[in-house]
């Protein structure tokens, strides 16, 4: 069959180049924002107990396979539909993934049956390198089928011109995790990951673009095998540059290295110094996050109070962040930046802030080495 005669759909996009990303603070231009609608508690795996915070254990234990509490969806909810109106008011599309009844179980060939997870964090799904979108092949069994709550958006992006790619599905059965590892003994840099290297498996999130240079970590959910088939697949115009942090049970690096301008870097102190950094960013201006303020009490039930560094820049200057967070707007002021504060510390609890909840599909920039 001649190409000519496959019937391609009408593309509803009108902009020339519909995904466009380079770096991570180029002008915002459309975002995918994500939903908490249905969002269930993972149940309990070795993945799991490996990233978890150990004080919520015991929550992940009791509620694993259920929605998570009603209110609580309500609320992070909210405070999504106040990003996106901020985003909408600073001149940014949005578009949203569909809703999905994550409560519906399913199996594969290798587990289930098993829950999904949510279509909250599109930076964990989704990874835009210029004009493509690669699907992430997640280690986490309840995110297999976490993509299709992008795939009408995806294949929209698709027929106005972008490229679409999907890594190597995963089997995610037992080889691909260990099983002797348990009660606390999890260090990503000490050969003792809850992912073995039998299968590339990725989480967007461990990656972040700064032009020709892509800089990842190792976690519990990316391995060595997921970061070569990504550098090899990107080619020889892209240099991948593994980073090691002080964080055993490694999981996404945006809550840990966060590059905001040209040359100008925000890092989280208990993972990452100045000095601990590759050379390449000794001119760069480290900009160091301060202590958080949210509560202990506070159930961020995935991850630690350093949240706080998971912002979003829209552009060189703006960058949203944590309303309840002064010393970090204080910091980026100091700084010359313009913080714009929104409210998120309910979808905290679903394991991610703006950076996170986020996936950005174009941003008006080029191709360049900042190195």
């Amino acid at each position: 069959m001649s190409s000519s005669s496959v019937p391609m759909p009408a593309a509803p996009i009108s902009q020339a180049v519909p995904v466009n990303s380079h770096t991570e603070w180029d002008l915002l231009e459309e975002v995918i924002v994500g939903r908490a609608d249905h969002a269930c508690v993972p149940e309990w795996h070795v993945a799991i107990e490996a990233t978890m915070p150990k004080k919520h254990h015991t929550f992940f234990k009791t509620h694993g396979g259920r929605p998570f509490p009603a209110e609580l969806l309500a609320a992070a909810a909210r405070e999504l539909d106040g990003l996106c109106a901020r985003l909408t008011s600073e001149g940014v599309t949005v578009r949203r993934p569909d809703p999905v009844d994550w409560s519906v179980p399913f199996s594969t060939p290798a587990f289930g049956p098993t829950p999904g997870l949510y279509g909250a964090m599109p930076r964990d799904v989704l990874l835009v390198v210029a004009d493509e979108i690669i699907e992430a092949p997640m280690a986490w069994r309840c995110r297999y089928f976490e993509s299709r709550a992008y795939r009408r958006l995806v294949k929209e992006y698709f027929h106005a011109g972008a490229r679409w790619t999907a890594a190597p599905k995963p089997e995610l059965g037992d080889a691909t995790f260990r099983d002797d590892l348990t009660g606390g003994e999890f260090d990503v840099y000490a050969d003792r990951s809850a992912t073995t290297e039998a299968e590339p498996v990725f989480d967007a999130a461990d990656f972040c673009r700064v032009g020709r240079d892509i800089f990842c970590q190792v976690s519990q959910v990316t391995n060595r095998f997921g970061i070569a088939w990504l550098a090899r697949h990107l080619g020889p115009g892209y240099r991948v540059h593994v980073l090691p942090f002080d964080d055993p049970n490694a999981m996404h690096i945006d809550a840990s290295f966060v590059p905001l301008a040209p040359g100008r870097l925000l890092i989280n102190p208990a993972r990452v110094t100045a000095e601990t950094l590759p050379a390449m960013f000794r001119s760069w201006e480290i900009l160091v996050a301060p202590e958080p303020t949210v509560p202990d009490s506070h159930p961020f039930y995935f991850t630690s109070k350093w949240l706080s560094v998971n912002v979003l820049s829209l552009d060189e200057k703006r960058v949203v962040v944590e309303a309840a967070e002064q010393p970090m707007i204080d910091l980026l002021k100091h700084h010359g930046f313009e913080p714009i504060p929104v409210p998120f510390r309910n979808f905290g609890s679903l394991g991610g802030a703006f950076h996170c909840a986020t996936a950005d599909v174009r941003r008006r920039g080029t191709l360049e080495s900042f190195f």
